[in-house]
């Protein structure tokens, strides 16, 4: 996109639309826990609130980046937007109910779930329709840049919603009050999109010139004269060209969501706190994370010019040696800089594996590609929070561990793989 004028503002409002979404996603992290505890809802399906939303999420999203590209990107975000503020509003609502003994607990995880699911159904839309507008406004060259601030948003808000949801913990509404805020945040950010957004034609059915049809490192170039139609193919995340930044994308999401789901109940359980109390070490903590995500994405990839290949690496690497520190943390200090320095590797594995994965597919596949990678990070999310808990309860450290290992494989993975190994943001890989 133009960095200039209008194309900024466009990106800005992308960004928050990402940033938005994520951080009401994740911003039960910090205080399910201790909604669980206070309504009654066992540990381990409270775990399994997230996975109905990812599983619906990996269902819907590659549809969705099918459909932006038959009804436009700007519908497919506002959609995303709208089905989020419901599903938030059915979630503050029920859990005040059951934190108020007006309904049972089994009533309110049944019905608490449901809302989650709606959330993956139809707030799946936003991310991969966001990440095609932008994708399909970019060269080459400032395409990595790009989806790596763009990325930040989402990687971002994963991190600064569960930091900020216990500061929302208010009178009355108590811990309801993160979802009664975040819903808030959604429908404002749903008018301000809807005016602001340019909108942009679907091009289904239409035969056009691609002027920047770029080759790829999978198939080599590809002419870009006369008139070619736009397809509209579902991208799986198992082709070829995109299928070694899914494993990376898939083993990272697993190992973010396992050790960060249980990171709210390890904070209690460490501190030796009553859960309420608790709410403010787990908020200080996730903003630490907060921070070191923004200077991975904000500071050090723009000044190093970090490309997909060395983020890949820093990533699993930075990741997996804050997550045996994690493990092997006795007091808040400790928790504090090793989730700073696993969240500093997942905040450059996240943009790097989304950028390499577009990069390595033509601006016909930008759609699909973003739909996949979407679709990655919600499997992510599937099973991983419930084995995360349930290997906690075995041994506290244990999640930790795991992740650690899982991400030392990756390490080696991206140093192996002829193609995470690649140059995919030089101009000379994408351009004849």
């Amino acid at each position: 996109m133009n960095p200039a004028g209008g194309g900024r503002s466009d990106f800005a409002l992308l960004f928050l639309v990402l940033f938005v979404v994520a951080a009401g996603n994740t911003a039960l992290q910090s205080v399910l826990p201790t909604i669980g505890r206070e309504i009654g809802i066992p540990d381990l399906l409270v775990a399994t609130i997230f996975s109905f939303s990812a599983l619906m999420w990996t269902f819907a999203a590659p549809r969705w980046a099918d459909a932006s590209d038959r009804y436009g990107r700007k519908a497919l975000i506002l959609l995303g937007l709208g089905g989020y503020f419901v599903s938030k509003l059915i979630c503050a609502f029920v859990i005040l109910a059951g934190l108020k003994h007006l309904i049972a607990p089994i009533a309110v995880f049944i019905i608490f779930a449901l809302a989650r699911s709606l959330f993956g159904l139809f707030g799946s839309a936003s991310n991969p329709a966001a990440q095609a507008y932008v994708a399909s406004r970019t060269s080459p060259s400032e395409r990595t840049r790009a989806l790596s601030v763009l990325a930040s948003a989402f990687g971002l808000g994963t991190i600064v919603g569960p930091a900020v949801a216990p500061f929302f913990v208010l009178p009355y509404v108590t811990l309801s009050g993160p979802m009664f805020a975040f819903a808030a945040f959604a429908l404002i950010t749903l008018v301000i999109v809807s005016r602001r957004l340019p909108a942009d034609a679907p091009s289904a059915g239409e035969d056009r010139p691609i002027a920047n049809l770029e080759p790829t490192v999978a198939t080599g170039p590809r002419s870009t004269h006369g008139a070619r139609t736009r397809t509209h193919r579902r991208l799986s995340w198992r082709d070829p060209r995109i299928l070694p930044f899914s494993i990376y994308g898939l083993a990272i999401g697993n190992a973010q969501a396992a050790s960060g789901q249980s990171l709210g109940f390890f904070v209690i359980d460490r501190l030796g706190l009553p859960p309420i109390e608790a709410q403010t070490f787990i908020g200080i903590t996730l903003m630490a994370a907060a921070a070191a995500t923004l200077l991975a994405q904000w500071a050090l990839i723009p000044m190093f010019h970090l490309g997909p290949k060395l983020l890949l690496r820093w990533g699993a690497g930075l990741g997996a040696v804050g997550s045996i520190l994690l493990a092997v943390s006795t007091d808040f200090y400790g928790i504090v800089l090793s989730f700073a320095i696993a969240s500093l590797g997942y905040g450059f594995a996240r943009p790097g594996f989304s950028a390499g994965a577009s990069l390595a597919v033509g601006l016909e596949d930008q759609g699909g590609a973003a739909g996949a990678i979407t679709a990655v990070n919600g499997a992510a999310f599937i099973i991983a929070p419930t084995i995360g808990i349930a290997l906690y309860q075995l041994w506290q450290p244990l999640p930790y561990l795991l992740s650690a290992a899982l991400l030392a494989v990756m390490l080696i993975y991206s140093l192996k793989n002829p193609l995470l190994g690649s140059d995919l943001d030089r101009d000379e890989i994408q351009t004849q």
